[in-house]
């Protein structure tokens, strides 16, 4: 891991610990305590899959596991390890994240072949310091098929006394291959009780802090995201129309999808995608568990899911126009 210092995440969010400087792990003590016990008996698996929504605390996770990992199995103690990690400079540690670009300003829209194989050259070199080495891909659906493929190698044969972490928000893009080979564990959305716990020490009055935790959903990046833009008409405008989609003039819709375009916006486009897939995964929910199950709901919901994910990829990777792409979907919902 490069120094702190000069790590910019492409994900951070400003005023917020990144994973990797967490001082502790909230929620998800089912499988946290399951990975521990591996470890103490020997059988941490050299791939482990860890998925499910994004925001929950995955990355936190798996850095709190390897802090554990190099403390058991390094010549350090503890605190020392903690410290390093923190800091970015422990030699056994590897990131595998969307890289900042060479020319210009932001990151690329993918974790690159070359990024991977120069990370997996290092790990097949003399390690640097006692102990086993921990490998963390944050996340494995932001690579592209080419460093897929040259992880999955990796994964085939790891090398000795090495664990990759694959942190994953959507398990089922993965190639079966890859999931095949690593040991995977479901985590789940956070109580609100535990997002409270992690926002505490942000200085919130009662109702700031009820109302972030109503919109993260168990997500504490999500509430975190709320705090950073306070009250957002655009948002609110969003979930009120989504409670019925039905009877709206087309052009509140479409003053809707020029704000949420709009580059200044960019924090609520991405929390408005987020409240979009879930709306569609709710009515996905809601119409397969009826009596009887309404097959031709669920049907329409699954191909607006499908429709859903196809359009915000293409205008991610071919950077097309964002209003005309939530204007799309704005009308594939109303006909669902």
């Amino acid at each position: 891991m490069s120094d702190v210092s000069t790590i910019e995440l492409a994900d951070e969010l400003e005023g917020v610990l990144p994973p990797f400087r967490s001082a502790r792990l909230i929620g998800h003590e089912r499988c946290f305590d399951l990975l521990i016990r591996q470890l103490n008996d020997n059988r941490l698996p050299g791939g482990i899959l860890v998925h499910g929504p994004k925001g929950i605390g995955k990355a936190t996770l798996a850095y709190q596991l390897a802090i554990d990992v190099l403390t058991k199995t390094g010549d350090e103690p503890r605190a020392r390890v903690v410290e390093q990690v923190g800091q970015g400079v422990h030699p056994n540690l590897y990131t595998l994240q969307r890289q900042p670009r060479d020319s210009g300003t932001g990151f690329y829209a993918e974790i690159r072949v070359d990024d991977v194989r120069k990370t997996l050259r290092h790990l097949q070199q003399t390690r640097g310091r006692a102990g086993h080495r921990f490998l963390i891909v944050d996340a494995m659906d932001d690579c592209n098929r080419n460093a897929a493929n040259a992880l999955l190698k990796t994964l085939e044969e790891p090398p000795s006394q090495t664990h990759i972490v694959l942190v994953s928000h959507r398990p089922g893009r993965l190639l079966p291959t890859i999931r095949s080979r690593c040991q995977a564990h479901a985590m789940r959305t956070l109580s609100d009780e535990q997002v409270k716990q992690v926002l505490l020490g942000t200085n919130l009055d009662s109702k700031e802090l009820d109302e972030a935790v109503c919109l993260a959903g168990g997500r504490p990046r999500r509430a975190f995201q709320a705090l950073i833009m306070g009250q957002n008409d655009l948002l609110v405008s969003l979930e009120n129309w989504l409670k019925s989609p039905i009877g709206h003039d087309g052009d509140r819709l479409l003053k809707l999808a020029e704000g949420l375009a709009d580059k200044k916006n960019t924090m609520a486009n991405s929390f408005a995608r987020e409240m979009i897939m879930e709306w569609i995964a709710q009515n996905i929910k809601t119409a397969a568990i009826g009596i009887p199950c309404n097959r031709q709901a669920v049907s329409s919901a699954n191909a607006l899911w499908e429709q859903a994910n196809m359009l915000f990829q293409q205008t991610d990777t071919y950077n097309l126009d964002t209003k005309q792409c939530l204007i799309i979907l704005f009308d594939q919902i109303i006909a669902h």
